[in-house]
């Protein structure tokens, strides 16, 4: 695996920790600020709105760049605005700079996967995604709990400033490994046209795959978002016990990134279809049991492991879906993937203002996952050959 792959990770690392960071800080962000701690979940769905957005449009916009010009500009845009972040006052502006430092994250994302894939040989893409996907694993294990722990400790500004520190040996780290110049396959990218992109994202074959996608990740950040106060008001755990769940989500989903590179190549289909199945078992369970500390402690690994195992399986099926999209496949995943994470926090504080209860969100991830089976399940069956068909096949054969 080239080490450039690595050093990929590594930034997403910085950034994934500035994503997944608020769980451990909405409680203090709402008390500072003077909001509902609705309106502090808010901030999750503005920085996965800034996703959706950024991902197709940032990836246009440097389709015609050198990956490291590309690369390095997102990450300084992302660094500045966690700077204004850190400094602001204002609920209004903290909203505005997640939406722009997602905006960037999104850009970064989508020229990253694509350049990962790219450099890795064929046998090892889907772990050259797992690797880029990996980052935001490790920032789950390390930067979020680190982040609630220094947001406990020095108010949840501290956080801001970490991750706008942290970023910048990820800078200097993309300026030494990526080429700087356009490679052969920068040129071939650029040699596609837009419309030939979007006519193969918007086909019939990448479409389900890319909601389902949505609707996973909508589930896993429904409960993610308000893991907080679900674990310190509702299962009893002081808040000290918040950064050790944190980073068992995140070990957990570590372990899920990893087998999922190991595995998603050989057996896409399968690693999916099992994920998903038991995300629907599991947020269930969470959402029924969610009272005990002892199981939403053991829970809570094993979902981040389905949930980002499943995940990592559902990106390498569309960039394997997707080779007539250079540019736009890697930007389609990071779209899913924040559409659900849009959709999720914003679904999971409607169950919470409805006056349903802490444990509501995690009822909605569940409710979020068995639509996704059934999107599944509806379109493996009606891409099913009929038995006449089938036996017409076998005659050519």
């Amino acid at each position: 695996m080239p080490f450039a792959v690595y050093v990929l990770g590594l930034a997403v690392f910085a950034q994934g920790t500035s994503e997944f960071m608020l769980s451990g800080l909405l409680s203090g962000i709402a008390a500072d600020l003077g909001v509902s701690l609705s309106a502090a979940g808010l901030l999750t769905s503005a920085f996965a709105v800034g996703m959706v957005v950024g991902a197709p449009v940032m990836a246009l916009a440097g389709r015609t760049w050198p990956r490291r010009r590309a690369l390095l500009l997102f990450l300084a845009v992302f660094v500045a605005v966690h700077a204004v972040g850190a400094l602001t006052p204002s609920y209004g502006v903290l909203l505005a700079t997640r939406f722009v430092g997602a905006l960037a994250n999104a850009g970064f994302w989508a020229v990253a996967l694509s350049t990962a894939v790219a450099m890795a040989p064929d046998r090892l893409k889907g772990r050259a995604a797992a690797v880029v996907v990996g980052g935001v694993t490790v920032a789950c294990v390390v930067g979020v709990p680190a982040g609630a722990v220094l947001g406990e400790r020095w108010g949840w500004r501290s956080a801001f400033w970490a991750v706008a520190i942290v970023s910048l040996p990820a800078f200097l780290a993309v300026l030494r490994s990526i080429p700087g110049g356009r490679s052969a396959t920068d040129e071939g990218a650029a040699s596609v046209s837009v419309r030939d992109e979007l006519r193969v994202l918007t086909g019939p074959r990448l479409r389900p795959v890319l909601l389902t996608m949505a609707l996973v990740q909508g589930a896993t950040f429904c409960t993610f978002s308000y893991l907080e106060p679900l674990l310190t008001r509702e299962s009893g755990l002081s808040a000290g016990w918040v950064p050790v769940a944190l980073a068992l989500f995140g070990a957990g989903a570590f372990a899920g990134v990893t087998v999922a590179g190991r595995y998603a190549d050989a057996h896409p289909v399968a690693v999916v279809a099992t994920g998903m199945s038991a995300l629907t078992v599991g947020w269930a369970a969470l959402a029924l049991t969610a009272g005990s500390p002892v199981l939403a402690l053991v829970l809570v690994p094993l979902l981040g492991l389905l949930a980002f195992g499943t995940g990592t399986a559902l990106i390498t099926r569309v960039l394997s879906l997707a080779p007539g999209a250079p540019t736009l496949a890697g930007a389609s995943s990071t779209t899913a993937f924040n559409l659900g994470a849009t959709v999720g926090p914003w679904a999971g504080g409607l169950a919470l203002g409805a006056g349903f209860g802490y444990r509501a969100p995690v009822g909605v991830s569940a409710l979020l996952m068995l639509a996704a089976v059934l999107v599944a399940a509806t379109t493996a069956k009606s891409r099913r050959p009929r038995a006449g068909e089938r036996r017409l096949s076998g005659t050519r054969l």
